[in-house]
């Protein structure tokens, strides 16, 4: 038996793959890494694909020139940005969305489209006064229009100030007068009271600028300021607002004088409250007479008169042809001394003339009643309240309701009665009933559809991203890597096997031999070469032989390579 030689240690995987590279051709070696190239390509692509920041808004609505500024600002920055809806509105990467609306913000971006007072800093030597009249003017329409764009519903707006030169004479003077044009945010609208704020605002702004002299309206032409309340004929917000709250606190009463009693749910009150806003002042003034107790006199007066008329003298004419005077009661005077004798010694005493007046002034007892009614009286209340059936079990432990009675009802409309104030003057009405409650199933709002909801949907979009680098990454291994390297690199080596008898080898040889047929052909000397230094020597023997059987080509060229290399081929 020919002594076995040893076995060459096999080369090194990355020895065998430059071998193996080597013996490509041109062709196939170029090819191979324009496919290297083009996977790595693909991967860095990918990877940067699901690397890219995500946008969101920064600003929006600008106009060109804020637009350029907040862009130059930018690039200032090394921030990356998009530029959409024509202009008017950039993005930038969302984590940092904040911190720049912030640092621009300090450098004053963006302005707008209306200027300040930053106007008047800008003034050139050698302004007429007329300029700077229109200047200031210009400054303080754009401080006004920033002022009202802070109002959440507002997102953009302008004020137009007409202020007529001062006059000398009063009789010609013009009061100014302002407009305001509001643009405000979809599905937002202004209130009243914010309409109000707004026209005072501009007022108290504007020497001698009355309320009444602004206009406001919004981007539609709608004009804003209109009296929604003509003549008093309908009832302002404040006053709807305080007829709400007193209907309420009606309510809370009820509420809170049943619930003890029915329950929490078993009953449903409504009021209705008739309000009187007019204002009325009325002053009245009473005079009573006075009364014979308490008699005041203010003032008294007497009068009195007494003439003495004399008989008859003088030559007899007019005088003496008169008629009489009427006779009258002859009063009686206390005898003076010394007048009898003169009646005695002249004619005697004619009648005399007298009159006595009395005035008495009494005080009179009088009122004087100024009455300033409020507003907001109640003139007419209405309740309503229903009163569920009360619930009850019954034989078989099912729940039912049975009604009240007319006595439970009646005490319930008592306490109702007490609770809001029942007043039979002001004509209140009050109804209590009665009523089994149906009570409807709830129904809660259907789910949200997995593909609907957007927190689904940035998750699918996020795992989607991954999965498609994954599966690039899979078929660029599968069809572009492992092809590759099954070329270049070598075959395994085949398992070693244990000394077995020979009978029992040829047999596995045999069975093999199926499987070898269709290896054969593919084999080189250097591959059979490594295979054979690793087989026992009866192995040896009996696949040589099959070698030389199929291919004796090939077992000539193994010759002579033996040959021509020296003693190596010594003992194979």
């Amino acid at each position: 038996m020919a002594e076995e030689a040893l076995p060459t240690p096999p080369a090194s995987p990355v020895q065998v793959i430059v071998e193996n590279f080597n013996k490509l051709t041109p062709r196939q070696k170029m090819a191979g890494a324009a496919l290297i190239a083009l996977s790595l390509s693909l991967l860095v692509g990918i990877w940067l694909w699901s690397k890219q920041p995500q946008y969101s808004v920064l600003f929006s609505g600008l106009d060109e020139k804020d637009g350029g500024a907040i862009v130059t600002a930018l690039q200032q920055q090394n921030v990356p940005y998009r530029v959409e809806a024509g202009g008017s509105a950039i993005y930038v990467p969302a984590e940092r969305a904040n911190e720049l609306r912030l640092t621009l913000a300090a450098n004053g971006l963006p302005r707008g489209s209306s200027v300040g007072f930053e106007l008047l800093e800008t003034q050139k030597l050698g302004v007429s006064q007329f300029h700077e009249q229109i200047d200031y003017q210009r400054a303080l329409e754009g401080e006004l229009a920033r002022t009202i764009q802070s109002l959440s519903a507002v997102a953009g707006a302008r004020v137009h100030l007409a202020i007529p030169k001062q006059n000398a004479f009063l009789r010609n003077e013009q009061k100014p007068t302002a407009s305001v044009v509001v643009n405000l945010h979809p599905g937002r609208f202004l209130e009243l009271a914010q309409i109000a704020g707004i026209v005072h605002l501009v007022s108290s702004s504007v020497p001698q600028l009355a309320a009444s002299q602004i206009s406001v309206i919004d981007q539609q032409g709608n004009l804003l300021t209109r009296n929604p309340n003509p003549d008093g004929l309908m009832l302002d917000d404040s006053q709807i607002k305080y007829v709400r709250n007193l209907e309420d606190n009606y309510i809370e009463r009820i509420g809170k004088i049943l619930d003890p009693v029915l329950g929490e749910g078993n009953f449903r009150a409504q009021v209705m409250a008739d309000v009187d806003f007019d204002r009325a002042e009325q002053t009245s003034e009473t005079y009573r007479p006075n009364p014979a107790p308490d008699t005041a006199i203010r003032s008294q007066q007497s009068n009195e008169s007494q003439t003495n008329q004399p008989g008859p003298q003088g030559v007899p004419g007019a005088l003496t042809n008169q008629p009489p005077v009427p006779a009258t009661a002859p009063i009686t005077v206390p005898a003076v001394p010394g007048q009898a004798q003169q009646g005695q010694q002249g004619q005697a005493a004619l009648p005399i003339s007298s009159n006595r007046s009395t005035t008495t002034n009494y005080e009179l007892d009088k009122t004087i009643q100024h009455v300033k009614r409020a507003t907001g009286q109640v003139r007419r209340l209405s309740v309503a309240v229903v009163v569920n059936h009360r619930p009850s079990r019954d034989a078989r432990g099912n729940v039912t309701s049975a009604p009240l009675g007319e006595d439970e009802v009646r005490k319930i409309n008592d306490l109702v009665r007490e609770a809001v104030g029942y007043s039979e003057q002001r004509g209140d009405s009050i109804t209590v009933t009665n009523a089994a409650f149906t009570l409807a199933e709830k129904s809660e709002a259907p789910p949200l559809p997995f593909l609907k909801d957007p927190e689904n949907i940035e998750l699918i979009k996020e795992v989607a991203r991954w999965l498609a680098l994954l599966l690039v990454a899979f078929i660029i291994y599968r069809k572009v890597i492992l092809p590759l390297v099954r070329t270049v690199a070598p075959p395994p080596p085949p398992p070693a096997e244990a000394e077995e008898p020979a009978e029992p080898t040829l047999a596995q040889d045999g069975e093999g031999s199926d499987e070898e047929d269709e290896l054969d052909g593919d084999i080189s000397p250097e591959v059979l070469e490594l295979e054979l230094a690793k087989m026992s020597f009866e192995k040896k023997l009996a696949r040589a032989r099959e070698v030389a059987k199929k291919d004796p080509k090939m077992v000539a060229q193994l010759i002579k390579e033996w040959m021509g290399g020296g003693g190596n081929g010594e003992g194979r």
